[in-house]
């Protein structure tokens, strides 16, 4: 028994430190845990399709070695204490415990927050006249079955017609490019193009094969890429006057037509995004689709092509309403770390830059801009379960002084009075 207990520490001690330097090598060499990459394709790596990821990878890849190299000491540890049963599994059972808890433990939304001196001054300089006094909450119809119309529109759309046209179902469907017929049942290739119908997050999502590939010539202009953007959300069965347009922005691939690199950040393609409105006001979103914010998004690129598009679009029923948050309860969410600092755009350091805020003198909220989001600020959902609320959060622009030096903060904040209130009684996760 002794025996068999030091050949699985052993096994399961080689078996981590091969994931972990493994995994070591791969962000050392490309800077990215390598369960977050589907493929590497000439240097560059690339996502999983549609924007899904297999259920291991909702850990990263070194959490698995560590979890190997703890297993192993408990092994080893084990062995110390055989023959004697109740006392071994008693103690395998208090490591196991301990061990894992303190490994899968999360980090909790205070370590995005700003943590503000007591002396520092927070200031309200941000007006707030055109905040209205109740917003609404408003609760998912899940799921959402895409009518044959909108369904046979979006398969006309990506260009997919050859491959038929389903019946509305509250089924996931995917239909693959042509390119994915020559692969294996068995075989997943990321850069396959595809068209994914997902009723559960009341959801069509496209895109093109080699996605990360494109000349980017002779893409039509804003003004021409707009309008068929429009004409296209008709088509998918979208309200025009539910719908605010958000400035065009670009897309640039890692590779040119022909796969090699791009240099010279050519410009591959041009999104368009028509943001969903509840009474006037948007979703948040970077308009470029990574956070599938609701509302209609397309993306154009060399010859006038479409290289993807997406649309977020649930039932909604209006559930509840709630008073507006004051100024003095942000605030006070401020002072008890309730709040969200927003990464800036393929920001490396984003907890350095929280932790530098400890230091300001001086706080200064100069803007306020609400919005609706998925789920309710500060809950999280579980699983990778859809969100069954839509509710509106708060973006905040604030000036740190610290004394010598400024900085421009973005921050997310409960615009709820109902939710600062919560916040503030009850410990967020």
């Amino acid at each position: 028994m002794r025996k068999l207990v030091l050949i699985a520490g052993v096994g399961s001690f080689v078996i981590g430190m091969a994931i972990l330097l493994y995994d070591f090598h791969f962000s050392h060499c490309y800077g990215e845990d390598v369960n977050d990459v589907a493929v590497v394709q000439q240097g560059k790596t690339f996502d999983w399709p549609t924007g899904e990821r297999p259920l291991y990878t909702v850990f990263p890849a070194w959490f698995y070695g560590v979890a190997f190299v703890l297993i192993a000491t408990v092994f080893l540890i084990l062995r110390l204490f055989l023959p004697n049963r109740v006392k071994t599994f008693a103690i395998l059972a208090a490591i196991l415990t301990t061990a894992f808890s303190s490994l899968a433990g999360p980090l909790t939304w205070e370590d995005f927050s700003p943590h503000l001196s007591t002396n520092a001054q927070i200031i309200w300089k941000a007006p707030t006249n055109n905040l209205p006094k109740n917003l609404w909450i408003c609760k998912k119809l899940l799921p959402r079955v895409f009518s044959a119309s909108v369904i046979s529109n979006a398969i006309v759309l990506a260009s997919l017609q050859k491959k038929g046209f389903p019946q509305p179902s509250t089924n996931r469907i995917t239909i693959w490019e042509p390119t994915r017929e020559n692969l294996s049942p068995w075989d997943d290739d990321p850069q396959a193009g595809a068209l994914s119908i997902d009723p559960d997050f009341a959801r069509l999502y496209y895109t093109m094969p080699h996605f990360d590939m494109d000349s980017g010539i002779d893409i039509p202009s804003d003004d021409v890429i707009v309008k068929r953007a429009w004409d296209n959300a008709f088509k998918l069965g979208l309200d025009s006057a539910q719908l605010m347009q958000k400035p065009p922005i670009s897309q640039i691939c890692s590779f040119d037509e022909n796969g090699r690199d791009n240099n010279n950040n050519q410009i591959c393609g041009r999104i368009v995004f028509l943001c969903r409105l509840i009474d006037g006001i948007g979703f948040i979103s970077n308009g470029d689709g990574t956070w599938e914010a609701e509302g209609f998004w397309i993306q154009y690129g060399s010859h006038g092509k479409i290289r993807s598009f997406a649309v977020v679009w649930p039932t909604l029923k209006r559930d509840g309403k709630s008073q507006t948050a004051s100024p003095q309860q942000i605030i006070a969410c401020i002072r008890a770390h309730k709040i969200i600092v927003i990464p800036n755009a393929d920001e490396e350091k984003y907890f350095e830059r929280v932790k530098t805020l400890a230091n300001a003198k001086k706080f200064t909220i100069t803007k306020i801009t609400p919005y609706y989001g998925e789920g309710v600020f500060g809950e999280v959902p579980t699983n990778n379960e859809p969100s069954k609320y839509v509710s509106p959060v708060a973006e905040l622009e604030a000036i740190a002084d610290f004394g010598n030096s400024n900085l421009t903060v973005r921050l997310f904040s409960p615009v709820l009075s109902s939710d600062a209130i919560r916040l503030l009684t009850v410990k967020i996760k």
